[in-house]
């Protein structure tokens, strides 16, 4: 069943992107992630541990990280519906050069903080800008990509992303003893690169002023109906399992190398830096792979199943994990796995997408299913991991379920009909 569309303000795109489109697109988004995962994969847990003493980390990352992503949930829809509706002569430019603005204020704020509540303001503003950028960044895709290039495309924004991870990491090992670098460095040269890709940026305007929108309309903003569009749901829930088994791990990575594995700080970030390196790796080679392949068979759904359940054999195989040689194994599983659920994922939502006119805000409501897992996660993953474990290291216990959050997200992709 799906819904009538009743009004046609972005044209669809037919036309394939061309290399600066493309390149622009890849080297904007993986500085954007240097400078925004550093943080989230390790430098909040390094700056955490700076600041309180062993027996409270926990507690307070999962404050810091839950409250943060809590702004990512927010600010993704609220601002990719503002951008769906801005009518400016430079369409969604404006809204992705100042929320990296924003993020890179917001990481200064970070970086001086003398205490967990003000390390939570700044995370909390970083992500709310993070998101402004991100939301109509991402949007770009829907309007200017058309259906038979986005498992390229969407893979090379999934490569982009993986490799600011392992770009993050790196910076935030090699600063870990200077804050202003390992948070604000790297930003400023997110504001150099986004700028740039929204200068090439042949973005659309609208045509027309859209009717200014009431309280229920901005309220419906956070909904698409799962009733008119059921494909869109299922593609929402299988990316919020994921994320969610993903972030119950990454969130407490750099305590799970110290108290099951057994190392000390400095050695948990280099095992970590050289473990996101081994990831990146195999998962650009399985994320180009997996988009060209799913474009070439027309494709989507059997890639996003079985990557989704491989990964989640992956986390559980972190159960059994005693060394870093097999946490090593683990992380190219992990790789292979996710390099094929990004290289097909992003184009398989496009394709289900309710409403073009409406990209940015229903990929807002779609990467609700990223930003609210990573506030359930830290809360969810804390609570297990202090179940019969005085120490809160009930590591097996917290692997086990993330591992079966993402079996459940591998299934709830079969039932989707709107794409093969």
């Amino acid at each position: 069943m799906s819904q009538p569309r009743e009004h046609h303000w972005f044209r669809e795109p037919t036309e394939p992107v061309g290399p600066k489109f493309v390149t622009g697109l890849f080297i904007a988004q993986a500085i954007f992630f240097v400078a925004l995962l550093g943080p989230a994969v390790v430098g909040v847990g390094v700056k955490v541990n700076s600041i309180v003493p062993p027996s409270e980390r926990t507690g307070a990352l999962a404050l810091v990280a839950g409250l943060g992503a809590a702004a990512a949930f927010v600010g993704n829809v609220v601002f990719g519906r503002l951008s769906d509706y801005t009518t400016s002569r430079f369409g969604r430019r404006p809204w992705i050069v100042a929320g990296t603005v924003l993020m890179t204020i917001a990481f200064l704020i970070m970086a001086l903080a003398p205490n967990v509540p003000m390390l939570t303001i700044g995370w909390f503003l970083a992500q709310l800008g993070a998101n402004a950028a991100l939301a109509p960044f991402i949007a770009t895709i829907a309007d200017q990509v058309p259906e038979f290039q986005r498992g390229k495309v969407a893979g090379l924004v999934g490569m982009a992303q993986n490799v600011g991870i392992l770009g993050g990491t790196i910076v935030a090992e090699r600063f870990a003893n200077n804050m202003l670098l390992m948070f604000v460095g790297p930003a400023v040269f997110a504001i150099i690169a986004m700028g740039a890709y929204a200068f090439i940026l042949d973005d659309q305007v609208l045509p027309q002023k859209p009717p200014r929108m009431n309280l229920m309309q901005w309220i419906t903003t956070f909904w698409v109906s799962p009733r008119w569009y059921p494909d869109f749901a299922l593609a929402w829930w299988s990316r919020f399992l994921i994320t969610l088994a993903t972030f119950m791990f990454t969130t407490f990575r750099l305590f799970y190398m110290m108290d099951r594995i057994g190392l000390e700080e400095g050695a948990a970030l280099r095992a970590i830096t050289i473990g996101v390196a081994i990831y990146t790796v195999v998962l650009v080679v399985a994320a180009y792979a997996a988009g060209w392949l799913s474009d070439k068979l027309h494709r989507r759904k059997a890639f996003v199943a079985g990557s989704t359940l491989l990964f989640a054999a992956g986390i559980f195989g972190l159960v059994h994990a005693s060394t870093v040689t097999h946490f090593y194994l683990i992380e190219a599983v992990l790789g292979i796995a996710y390099g094929i659920y990004v290289g097909v994922d992003l184009a398989l939502v496009v394709d289900v997408l309710p409403n073009p006119d409406d990209a940015g805000k229903d990929l807002g409501v779609f990467n609700m299913a990223n930003a609210m897992p990573q506030t359930f996660a830290p809360v969810i993953a804390g609570f297990l991991l202090a179940v019969n474990s005085p120490t809160n290291q009930n590591y097996t216990l917290m692997l086990t379920a993330a591992a079966v959050f993402g079996v459940i997200g591998a299934l709830v992709v079969l039932p989707i009909k709107q794409v093969r």
